[in-house]
C-alpha cells in the first residue's frame, strides 16, 4: 500500500494555503513518451502547480472530458518530488469532477464576445 504524502507549498501570492495536486498513472503513449495527467482540488492550484513545474497555461487542457494538464513520466517524478500525491482512480475522477463543475462556472461567468459584424 502506497503511503500519500502532502507537501504545503506557497508560492509568493499565497500565504499558508495547501496546495493538493493529483498526478495519475496513466502512462498514454503518444509521440514517443508516456503521458499522464495532472489534476488538483481547484483550477487556481492545478494553474499555480502546473507553472511551478514549468507548464504554459495555453497547454491546459480545458476542452477534454475533465480539465487537466498533460504530463510526460518524468515530468511526473518531478512533480511528485516537489509535492503532487499520486491519486488513486477514484480521487483524481473526485478531482477531475470538481475542476469540470468550477471551470464550467468560471467560463459561463466570463464575458461573451462582442460581435462585431452581423
Amino acid at each position: 500500500m502506497h503511503m500519500l504524502r502532502a507537501v504545503t507549498i506557497s508560492p509568493a501570492s499565497w500565504t499558508n494555503e495547501f496546495m493538493t495536486v493529483f498526478v495519475d498513472n496513466a502512462k498514454i503513449e503518444w509521440r514517443g513518451q508516456n503521458w499522464c495527467h495532472l489534476v488538483a482540488d481547484s483550477l487556481e492550484e492545478l494553474h499555480a502547480f502546473a507553472k511551478l513545474l514549468g507548464l504554459k497555461r495555453e497547454w491546459f487542457q480545458h476542452a477534454a472530458s475533465y480539465p487537466h494538464y498533460d504530463i510526460t513520466e518524468s515530468l511526473r517524478e518531478r512533480a511528485l518530488l516537489i509535492g503532487a500525491i499520486e491519486g488513486s482512480n477514484a480521487r483524481i475522477i473526485k478531482s477531475a469532477k470538481a475542476l469540470k463543475a468550477e471551470f464550467e462556472v468560471v467560463k459561463s461567468s466570463a464575458p461573451s464576445q462582442l460581435v462585431l459584424f452581423q
